[in-house]
């Protein structure tokens, strides 16, 4: 694999993860469901879905029994949840698990300063928005919580990160739709890269899946709702029969670390953080461009700044999210890869948990990693009828077990903002 990479000198990889998903938590359970091609999508539990036209999402199991399940007062005082929205909740549970993963535990407060956090959510507090709101709709305005701001303040995750541990470097949030969850790793990557950090706690976390959150995306058209009797089948990307996306929730965090940093205390290292790109595609609120331009320049960047090659990348998680614009991801990558393309493998794992919106893209890249660290690919369910034909081996169905050295993870978001990052191996 030959480099000539552009990035700034120090190098930055990847000593911890953790995940809240609709396949569970914890990295290993929801890894081995996934290439299990299990779906975490079901009927929506956490309300009465009867008035809004998608009735099913990729929502957290939760529950004291059972591998996998969320039991919030396990990780989380009882009397500090009741300060959260969801989102915090699910993206303080990622983060403990990451930080502890990475066995990363500052001695002093040089370490402290050196080690900061970039948490973000695409939309953040929505149900306590929506539940306050209506409180003084009613005129409870003088019984509003005190912590209905900081509740649903989306930079509040990064916040209650840095408390718990002490960690007081950078403490930032980024807030761009579905893009969040690469925009915070690739951010969080440059500030160690440039010197600002050593050690940076980065991901997304999203807890949308609400009366308000659902019918504003039904009301955008924008959600699956002919598959309401078959959860399980509706998240179909690259599929003709496809109709929306599936809203889910959850949260990714990595815990990011200069290398010598990292080599200096013996840690683990799951892999490094090679190229980052971005890009705008000026253009429409919800729409990508024709030609997905955007995407393509944000894939070009990435791949500029690792110095590989297009065939030292062996895997794509696509962004994909089981609507049209899937097609046009397609047609980027394979006209950036060229000759390339053949040798490329390509799935969306959406088609097992839903899209997280801004939480999508750190989930995404833990599942790009465990791609390199298992030479192992996640399936794209559903994929019973493709609605185009391509030489990319777009994974339908089954896992496979084929060489990863690096992976591309894209992720795009309304407003026309796209990220892509590539991790190889070390």
């Amino acid at each position: 694999m030959t480099s000539t990479s552009s990035w700034p000198h120090r190098r930055v990889v990847v000593t911890g993860m953790g995940i809240v998903s609709p396949l569970g938590i914890g990295i290993d359970n929801v890894w081995k469901r996934l290439v299990a091609s299990e779906s975490g999508i079901d009927k929506i539990k956490s309300f009465d879905a009867s008035r809004v036209a998608a009735r099913i999402a990729g929502e957290v199991p939760e529950g004291s029994k059972g591998e996998g399940r969320l039991n919030l007062s396990e990780w989380i005082p009882v009397k500090d949840l009741k300060k959260m929205d969801r989102f915090i909740q699910l993206g303080l549970v990622a983060a403990i698990q990451a930080v502890e993963d990475s066995g990363w535990t500052p001695k002093n407060e040089a370490d402290q300063m050196a080690t900061g956090v970039m948490i973000g959510s695409g939309i953040g507090g929505l149900q306590t928005i929506y539940e306050t709101s209506i409180k003084v709709n009613e005129g409870q305005a003088r019984k509003v919580s005190p912590f209905f701001i900081p509740s649903a303040l989306i930079n509040l995750v990064s916040g209650y990160v840095s408390i718990k541990y002490g960690f007081k470097g950078p403490n930032h949030a980024v807030v761009t739709a579905c893009a969040t969850g690469v925009h915070a790793i690739g951010d969080a990557s440059r500030l160690i890269a440039l010197g600002d950090a050593d050690v940076m706690i980065a991901g997304g976390a999203e807890a949308a899946v609400c009366e308000l959150g659902i019918a504003g995306f039904c009301s955008a058209r924008a959600l699956s709702t002919g598959f309401n009797d078959t959860p399980t089948k509706a998240s179909r990307t690259w599929d003709k029969d496809r109709d929306g996306f599936v809203m889910g929730e959850g949260a990714g965090v990595l815990v990011l670390e200069e290398y010598e940093h990292a080599k200096a205390r013996g840690a683990k290292i799951y892999g490094e953080v090679a190229g980052y790109g971005m890009s705008g595609d000026a253009y429409h609120i919800t729409a990508p461009a024709e030609g997905h331009e955007g995407a393509y320049r944000a894939m070009a960047s990435a791949i500029k700044h690792s110095g590989l090659s297009l065939e030292d990348i062996h895997y794509i998680n696509a962004h994909g999210t089981s609507t049209m614009a899937d097609d046009l991801e397609l047609e980027a990558v394979e006209r950036l890869f060229g000759d390339a393309s053949k040798h490329l493998a390509m799935s969306s794992t959406k088609t097992a948990i839903g899209h997280l919106l801004g939480a999508a893209g750190a989930v995404e890249a833990i599942f790009s990693l465990l791609s390199i660290c298992n030479n192992e690919v996640p399936p794209t369910l559903n994929l019973d009828s493709p609605s185009r034909e391509s030489v990319i081996d777009r994974i339908a169905h089954t896992a496979q077990q084929r060489k990863v050295d690096a992976a591309l993870s894209n992720s795009f978001g309304f407003g026309g903002t796209n990220a892509s990052l590539i991790f190889k191996r070390i």
